[in-house]
């Protein structure tokens, strides 16, 4: 008995060993796969966000007379426009240590960053080179484009805030009040010293309703 006893010990240690294993190892690969998606998914919220102001200073460089490669540099040296100047930097880092034309360096950080608007900006500045159009006239049209489709994004946006607002009244303030109420009608008829119910809506179901929507209006709320 005392044999089987200490062979059940070691089974179990051994199974709870593998089972600790398999779950931090399956967690951790989990984490590993989805940090890059996470990374690249606020490096592209970013890049969005601030896109149309690079393109601003990008249009203004070039109506100085600039050259588009010197403006790519000079965009790159300007953290203020966020993971905008760090796709200007890799142009740069193209241009300046590869050594590769401007087409090259264009089409290559394209390729790689993970907006979509950049890399339509990008391909449409390289179309314009190849056909030697007015580069400055397609920054400009862009820049209206694209400040165009914040306006559009923002007011979408505050529209969504307040059906969100509507329903947390609802459903948050107005529903919960009615609960209390009800229950606490409920327990004085019934003579109910404890009312669990309205304990789980008073710390419960009010805390936790008010995160989700918290969190529902941070996920949602574009970047500025």
């Amino acid at each position: 008995m005392l044999f089987l006893n200490q062979y059940g010990v070691l089974l179990g240690t051994i199974f709870v060993v593998v089972f600790s294993l398999l779950v931090f190892g399956g967690i951790t690969y989990a984490i590993f796969i989805a940090y890059p998606s996470v990374v690249a998914g606020n490096r592209r919220r970013n890049i969005d966000a601030t896109l149309p102001y690079a393109i601003n200073y990008i249009t203004s460089m070039s109506t100085a007379g600039i050259t588009p490669a010197e403006i790519f540099r000079l965009l790159g040296d300007s953290p203020i426009y966020g993971e905008s100047s760090v796709e200007a930097r890799y142009i740069a880092r193209e241009l300046d240590i590869f050594g590769r034309d401007l087409i090259d360096a264009l089409r290559i950080v394209s390729s790689s960053t993970p907006s979509l608007r950049m890399k339509e900006f990008l391909q449409g500045a390289m179309a314009s080179i190849s056909s030697g159009g007015n580069l400055t006239e397609y920054f400009r049209t862009k820049a209206a484009q694209y400040a165009l489709e914040n306006r559009q994004t923002q007011k979408l946006f505050l529209d969504t805030l307040a059906l969100i607002s509507e329903s947390y009244v609802t459903a948050m303030v107005a529903g919960t009040l009615f609960l209390i109420i009800l229950q606490s009608i409920m327990s004085v008829l019934g003579g109910d010293s404890k009312p669990i119910f309205l304990y789980v809506v008073i710390y419960l179901m009010i805390p936790f309703g008010t995160m989700m929507f918290i969190i529902m209006i941070s996920s949602m709320t574009p970047e500025s």
